[in-house]
């Protein structure tokens, strides 16, 4: 089926959109696989107590995102390389599903910061947990990238009484050698202060989504006009017209007259006929 401009256009950023959608679908599955099928972690979900905790949910929510991002990602990119309107409208409806979680999502977090400040150091608290049991390297370096971006240290803010302190970034000053912000406290802070960002984040997301389902729509309006659009055919010389030439003739009159007083009747040959096809 050909495709003008901006069918082409809309395919083309469909394509690259979900590439990069399969890519942090890929990510946030394996993440949450390796969260929950891993030896250091495996045993908070064995414990009924922690069913509810910040850390399976959000293990569970990775795991779940991921999986419907790929299945919407295959939706996706089999519709628009292959130019078929089915996948396309189903992949426009699922897009559109997550456009609006994303924006409920942020609107929900904003309005309950408060609440969701708590679950966020509900989580650090399990990872920190999980580290001092453990030693897992991988969340000590999750540890120390958290440390050392909000600039705090551990549960407790005393480094010399603090077990993760290998995890805690340098000290600013001599006061700080004492005592530094305990991650808790800045964590709910932080969040509180930048409740907004996040909402933006994620409304922003979604208006992304929302852009994708458009493009999706114009490329299934594109394809569905070229495939009710007429198309045409050429008909040029056979090749047995042209295995057994003939002396060119301009007009062709026909030999029978059972009226010999009518004047002939004079055909004009049509050398090439574009001739449409009806489509099914």
């Amino acid at each position: 089926m050909a495709l003008d401009g901006c069918g082409l256009l809309c395919k083309y950023i469909l394509i690259i959109f979900n590439i990069i959608f399969a890519l942090l679908g890929f990510i946030f599955l394996g993440v949450g696989m390796w969260l929950r099928l891993s030896p250091n972690t495996r045993a908070i979900f064995e414990v009924e107590e922690l069913n509810s905790s910040a850390f399976v949910i959000a293990v569970t929510v990775l795991i779940a995102l991921g999986a419907v991002m790929l299945i919407v990602v295959s939706f996706g990119d089999y519709g628009a390389c292959n130019q078929k309107i089915c996948a396309l409208q189903v992949f426009s409806v699922l897009l559109s599903i997550l456009a609006l979680a994303e924006i409920l999502i942020g609107v929900l977090a904003y309005s309950n910061r408060d609440e969701v400040g708590l679950r966020i150091v509900e989580f650090y608290g399990s990872m920190y947990a999980l580290y001092m049991k453990d030693g897992d390297p991988v969340i000590g370096a999750t540890l120390t990238f958290i440390h050392s971006t909000l600039h705090c240290c551990g549960v407790t803010g005393i480094p010399v009484l603090e077990m993760a302190v290998k995890t805690c970034p340098k000290p600013d000053g001599f006061f700080e050698k004492i005592v530094m912000p305990n991650c808790p406290n800045i964590i709910a802070s932080v969040f509180d202060s930048k409740a907004h960002l996040v909402m933006g984040v994620f409304v922003g997301t979604g208006a992304l989504l929302i852009i994708a389902v458009i493009c999706s729509s114009i490329l299934s309006s594109k394809l569905r006009q070229s495939s009710s659009s007429p198309q045409y055919i050429i008909l040029t010389h056979s090749t047995s017209v042209l295995a057994n030439p003939q002396p060119p003739q301009h007009e062709l009159v026909s030999s029978s007259f059972p009226y010999p007083d009518q004047d002939p009747v004079v055909f004009t040959p049509l050398t090439v006929a574009n001739i449409p096809v009806a489509q099914s």
